[in-house]
């Protein structure tokens, strides 16, 4: 049985993973969703559940043309809207969440998206992770995103024990230091997309493996799947 890793082990293998993702992906803030204002980000996040940011580009390239203010998508019409986001998945809900959550913040916020994690998951379709891309990205307010990516390799590494996103955000914030939790999401996504791959994580290409407790077992199976 491996021996429990101490308090400050932990600690210093932290500041290790994080010294060698800024070396990999360096330290500059990237939003993977196309936008020109933090509303039309906020409406990208809400569009993006269940949806590649790749996908959703695609999408609001043309979306943010028709509809160019909050106010517009406040008096949109729903099937109207619907079939303009329809091949997002979701659409009905996401369709009714941005009419919504547009009216809000019209009526509420004179048309500016608001800065705090209260007023922002007030409005509809906006939980904690849509509300902290938005806090880190468009105010620069320290914030953990965890998303799929960051869910599963924060776990790999040992990082987080919980399956329920809130809980694994504020886990991450005992160990993370403040400057680096904007960065986690950026880079582990990265890391997510490139090497550690949910079906098939390369293990043995990782430049976390000699940090990562799953990249022995992760090894493992590399192996076994090439046999």
């Amino acid at each position: 049985m491996a021996k429990k890793e101490t308090k400050a082990e932990k600690r210093a293998r932290v500041n290790r993973v994080l010294e060698a993702l800024d070396r990999e992906y360096g330290t500059e803030y990237i939003c993977y969703l196309n936008h020109e204002t933090p509303w039309q980000l906020l409406i990208a996040v809400i569009l993006s559940a269940q949806c590649t940011d790749a996908r959703v580009n695609m999408v609001t390239a043309d979306l943010f043309q028709k509809y160019d203010s909050p106010g517009k998508f406040a008096i949109a019409d729903l099937k109207e809207l619907e079939q303009d986001i329809h091949s997002l998945g979701f659409y009905h809900m996401k369709a009714k969440n941005i009419i919504s959550c547009c009216t809000d913040l019209m009526k509420k916020y004179g048309g500016e998206v608001p800065k705090t994690m209260e007023e922002l998951t007030s409005l509809a379709g906006v939980g904690r992770k849509t509300a902290n891309v938005i806090l880190g990205n468009i105010y620069f307010e320290p914030s953990i995103v965890v998303d799929t990516h960051v869910k599963r390799i924060s776990k790999k590494l040992g990082f987080a024990k919980s399956d329920d996103p809130e809980k694994i955000e504020y886990e991450l914030m005992e160990i993370l230091p403040r400057d680096h939790w904007i960065l986690w999401n950026i880079q582990i996504i990265t890391l997510g997309r490139s090497i550690c791959v949910a079906r098939n994580p390369r293990c043995r290409d990782c430049f976390l493996k000699e940090l990562c407790p799953s990249a022995v077992t992760g090894e493992k199976e590399e192996r076994k799947n090439r046999t």
